[in-house]
């Protein structure tokens, strides 16, 4: 007998529940809702539900939900995200808070990324009923994955037994990946004084700084793209993206402010602090003896590079299981998270990467069953007894 509701009803739920996280407080939203749906439902199959809220903002929380001894070690954990980007109404041809089925896709606001993953762990786990499971099974549902991943890094600092595997179900169009670069995102805001433009002693100009930082950053990169290459990615260097530059007022007046925000993205190996250290001294090197004041804000900490081993069991399994090879990807996840804590982590979902975050995000309603059936295998393997 059924426990919890049609695959369908929980998806369709799950994305009628505003969870927006953003860094811009008009926009962001609390994810409560999701998470208390997400409870009942895992406590009507048997597990143990525990709700944590975040100390900086108790209307964001995580769930875990176990089943089997909480002290035992190992077992799979099914982890994903509860939050979504921002979205543009305008943009959508369906409502984005209704799960609208058409031209063989479920369309809505986190369908891909990643509301999509908890019903399929759900209907999964009701077909799985008949099961014994001698090892825990965990599942993990988190808060402000697309913001600040606050959420991840409450549940790494509070260093809580989850289990010894874990699969995040990020869209990944069904292929395994153990590895993804890292980032940081920064702001440069350099002061200067304004001045009458016909004269360029009465200011020093923010503006041409900037354009000196610029300059030195481009260098900065090549010589980055020289030092490190990994082909396991796509793009097999890291990136530094000058992506946004707001300065001056008038076309007659010496610029007195400007602001540059980057992002970077490092390969495995390559570490956060000591590439923002890095960055700060180019950029003061750069400005040293001008006369400008520079400061830094970050956007978020970063997200650290994740790389699994290729002979992780986990990734030998996660291969069999799809039929296909595990390789990398550039975006970021919570995967490096939980392997700071042990963990094997593969990062395999059934959405599309590149459909998520923009308007008319939809999930192929065709890779639903195969998603199901790499989880029931998934878990006949970690977590059933031998």
């Amino acid at each position: 007998m059924r426990k919890t509701p049609e695959f369908e009803d929980c998806f369709a739920e799950l994305i009628s529940l505003p969870s927006v996280s953003c860094v811009d407080p008009a926009h962001d939203q609390s994810n409560r809702a999701v998470i208390d749906a997400l409870a009942n439902w895992f406590e009507a199959l048997g597990f143990d539900c525990e709700i944590m809220p975040l100390s900086a903002d108790p209307e964001k929380c995580n769930l875990i939900a176990r089943r089997g001894d909480i002290d035992d070690n190992s077992g799979l954990i099914l982890s994903g995200h509860t939050d979504t980007v921002p979205y543009d109404a305008k943009g959508w041809d369906t409502d984005p808070f209704k799960l609208t089925k058409l031209n063989g896709n479920y369309y809505g606001l986190g369908t891909a990324d990643m509301k999509s993953f908890f019903p399929i762990i759900l209907e999964t786990l009701e077909r799985l009923s008949d099961v014994k499971f001698d090892k825990p099974v965990t599942i993990v549902a988190t808060a402000d994955e697309e913001s600040t991943m606050s959420g991840a890094r409450a549940i790494q600092q509070a260093n809580k037994p989850l289990g010894r595997y874990c699969i995040i179900g990020e869209p990944t169009d069904l292929i395994p990946r153990h590895s993804h670069k890292g980032i940081i995102i920064e702001t440069i805001n350099i002061q200067g004084r304004s001045g009458h433009s016909s004269d360029p002693t009465l200011g020093n100009s923010a503006l041409e700084g900037m354009n000196d930082v610029m300059n030195a950053l481009r260098a900065w990169r090549t010589e980055l793209q020289a030092e490190h290459h990994n082909d396991d990615f796509k793009i097999p260097v890291p990136t530094l993206n000058l992506g946004r530059i707001q300065g001056g007022d008038s076309a007659n007046r010496i610029c007195a402010s400007c602001e540059l925000s980057m992002d970077l993205r490092m390969l495995p190996g390559m570490e956060i602090t000591y590439l923002r250290e890095k960055m700060h001294r180019v950029v003061k090197d750069t400005l040293a003896g001008s006369g400008l004041k520079v400061e830094f804000n970050e956007q978020f900490h970063g997200v650290p590079p994740m790389q699994t081993a290729f002979d992780s069991e986990l990734v030998k399994m996660s291969e069999k299981f799809t039929q296909m090879n595990s390789n990398s990807v550039a975006f970021g996840t919570e995967g490096p998270f939980f392997n700071d804590m042990g963990l094997e982590t593969v990062i395999l979902g059934p959405g599309d990467i590149d459909v998520a975050h923009q308007p008319n995000e939809y999930l192929q309603i065709e890779r639903i069953e195969p998603m199901i059936n790499i989880l029931s295998k998934m878990l006949n393997h970690f977590c059933e007894g031998k």
